[in-house]
């Protein structure tokens, strides 16, 4: 008897192509588009639309959301878990544009342990641009490296900490840094070491001709607003005193956060997923 059948696991991952909420000179609330939540037991489920348009300000020609569980066919394999969200044709405010948008969250859990593998394989941006101009972005999806050893947390692992700081530091240190993402980069650096919780970004740098200015994965674009990439959010919880193990392995990635400025204000997510699963005992 293998060690995963003498185990139980429940999933977790859900994909959103969009959701947000627009404030001024309009109101109105996006609730979730192909929104796809898999059971816990595991499984499967997609969602798919071939258009979408929220009042002129965004549009999008085609978008699906799919999530899967199912435990691993190889000897010793765990369960596996994934959740993926592909959004073609983006225009926002005929400012930032995107042939296609892929988020992929990729868990693997392990038949002993807690602690997920993590892969962000196949997200990408194709053709991104801002007022018409390429934006080029470096990409770095092995920015949480590989699983801690010992089932360990990756808020704890030393070369996840060096990494991420590293991105806070170069934001930090970047030109005409506004004071608002100054503050809120400082606060998650002092933050970092002893949180369960950490963020950072699988893009780390922007370039290109597009107006505004670029501090790592953020930009912001006069008369449009903030636009932040690529954002990884890792939670851990359920800690166990006994072991000094945590349980619990949250995921989230943002692919676009959006919060708008004049002449549209509010705030968009796109390509949102999020993964997760608790296996017993």
């Amino acid at each position: 008897m293998s060690k995963a059948s003498q185990r139980t696991h429940t999933y977790q991952a859900e994909g959103k192509v969009l959701e947000g909420k627009l404030v001024l000179p309009l109101e109105h609330t996006i609730y979730p588009q192909q929104h796809a939540k898999l059971a816990a037991e595991g499984g499967y489920d997609f969602h798919h639309s071939n258009g979408f348009q929220v009042e002129g300000v965004l549009s999008y020609g085609a978008a699906r959301s799919h999530t899967a569980g199912n435990e691993g066919v190889k000897d010793g394999a765990g369960w596996e878990t994934l959740s993926t969200t592909v959004i073609e044709d983006l225009n926002v405010l005929e400012i930032l544009t995107a042939d296609r948008i892929v988020g992929q969250i990729i868990l693997s859990h392990p038949a002993e342990g807690y602690v997920p593998e993590i892969s962000f394989l196949g997200t990408r941006f194709e053709n991104l641009r801002i007022g018409g101009y390429p934006v080029d972005l470096a990409v770095d999806l092995n920015i949480l490296g590989e699983k801690p050893a010992k089932d360990g947390a990756y808020s704890q692992d030393e070369g996840v900490l060096e990494r991420v700081s590293g991105q806070y530091e170069k934001i930090l240190k970047s030109k005409k840094l506004p004071d608002a993402l100054g503050e809120h980069y400082n606060r998650l650096s002092s933050k970092l070491k002893g949180s369960e919780e950490f963020k950072c970004s699988l893009v780390t740098k922007a370039g290109g001709l597009f107006p505004g200015t670029s501090h790592g994965n953020v930009i912001v674009i006069p008369n449009f607003g903030t636009i932040t990439l690529a954002e990884v959010t890792v939670t851990h919880s359920g800690f166990d005193k006994k072991t000094g193990k945590y349980k619990k392995t949250k995921v989230d990635l943002k692919m676009l956060d959006l919060h708008l400025g004049c002449p549209i204000h509010g705030n968009l997510g796109i390509g949102n997923g999020t993964g997760n699963g608790t296996s017993d005992p």
